[in-house]
């Protein structure tokens, strides 16, 4: 463990020279949070209680999907493992006296880490000086919710590492990527929060890994749902995340028994 726990530190370590990438993505989110909030202010204010969030809940609730976007890694964090497969340099990566997926995961948690303290606090922190934000349930929520991000972190990585190894297949994982990524946008809660959703699609959106990434922290956090419902919806969650790390394990002992090296 002290290996990945070096790779982690590392990792964060990497991710924190990027400043200026920090600096304009902490802009870029919080932009796109005021006006996503505004669309949900005038949604509330037109149908008073849908959703079960008033508008202060629902610029909350745009505010820290925003700040956690970069955390759970979307628009393709976790790239470099596709690359390394069609440069051939998977091979060295494979000969490491170390587990690949626990190697890769590590690296994650590093760069999460710093998406999270990096990046989504100040997010959350300029939506708190502009709008003024709603606390936590309670400290059990605050408790569940930091639970719930382990879980987000790892059902992105788990998603995102399944795309990469479709390359050791497809040799390039763009296609993959931008079906996921698309899939990701739609069930994740991040463009409209899925207790909008019409009453046939919610259920389907919420039985994904998607739902994880961003819905259930947000919602865990601001209490909308409390008690076993945030309990289940929190092990629904880990359920996820252990299922696509297995899937993730199987892909990849498979993968390994057949690489093709493309370019060298």
């Amino acid at each position: 463990m002290r290996l990945y726990a070096e790779v982690a530190k590392r990792s964060f370590r990497r991710w924190s020279t990027y400043r200026a990438a920090t600096i304009a993505g902490i802009f870029t989110n919080s932009i796109f949070g005021f006006i996503r909030a505004s669309v949900l202010v005038a949604i509330v204010h037109a149908k008073p209680g849908i959703g079960g969030l008033d508008a202060r809940g629902y610029v909350t609730f745009s505010v820290m999907s925003q700040a956690l976007m970069s955390y759970v890694g979307f628009f393709g964090d976790g790239e470099e493992i596709g690359e390394r497969i069609k440069t051939g340099d998977i091979v060295s990566d494979l000969y490491r006296p170390a587990d690949f997926q626990l190697w890769w995961l590590a690296a994650d948690v590093g760069r999460g880490v710093f998406q999270l303290i990096g990046r989504g606090v100040p997010i959350v922190a300029v939506g708190a000086l502009v709008y003024g934000l709603q606390g936590p349930a309670s400290l059990g929520a605050v408790l569940l919710f930091a639970l719930s991000l382990v879980g987000a972190l790892w059902i992105g990585f788990g998603l995102r590492f399944l795309v990469q190894l479709s390359g050791f297949w497809l040799l390039d994982t763009r296609g993959t990527k931008q079906l996921v990524d698309t899939l990701t946008m739609f069930a994740s809660g991040v463009m409209v929060p899925l207790m909008l959703f019409p009453d046939w699609l919610e259920p389907l959106a919420r039985a994904t890994p998607f739902s994880g990434l961003i819905q259930t922290p947000v919602e865990v956090f601001l209490g909308t749902v409390t008690g076993r419902d945030a309990l289940g919806a929190v092990a629904f969650q880990l359920g996820w995340a252990f299922a696509l790390f297995v899937a993730g394990r199987a892909v990849m002992l498979s993968a390994t028994r057949r690489v093709v090296i493309q370019g060298g």
